[in-house]
């Protein structure tokens, strides 16, 4: 393994840091912190995909997917960097869900590879759902 020295691979590593530390808190706050007042998201959702834009939006849209429930469980989360993206993951489990489905636990996983600097700035996201945990 190799350590990198580039000053802006390590903004991109902690600005990752910063958004994942907001989302394992649910410190939605943090989140919009950790995104450019214009950021835009491009997610692939299993009913389709959807674009939000706007530091708040972005936000708001974490916080209702997992501000809510009574139990939240962060899995695992990692930042990493692929050709000059930063590359974020989380596996949570939360009971409930937001959506229909059941008052157990459930299980959802992320990826998401963000253009990003002091700020992420664009974010490009792929869900698996909320998934009943049996």
């Amino acid at each position: 393994m190799s350590v990198t020295h580039d000053p802006e691979a390590v903004a991109r590593w902690s600005v990752g840091g910063a958004f994942l530390e907001g989302l394992a808190n649910r410190r939605f706050d943090l989140v919009a912190e950790a995104l450019a007042p214009d950021v835009r998201l491009r997610a692939m959702l299993p009913r389709g995909p959807v674009e939000w834009n706007g530091a708040e939006a972005v936000s708001a849209v974490f916080a209702s997917w997992f501000g809510a429930a009574k139990d939240f469980e962060v899995m695992d989360a990692t930042v990493g960097e692929i050709g000059g993206r930063l590359r974020l993951s989380w596996r949570v489990r939360v009971r409930p869900a937001p959506s229909p489905g059941g008052d157990g636990w459930h299980v959802i996983e992320q990826q998401a590879y963000a253009d990003a600097g002091d700020t992420i700035v664009g974010l490009d996201l792929l869900c698996s759902g909320f998934r009943s945990e049996r």
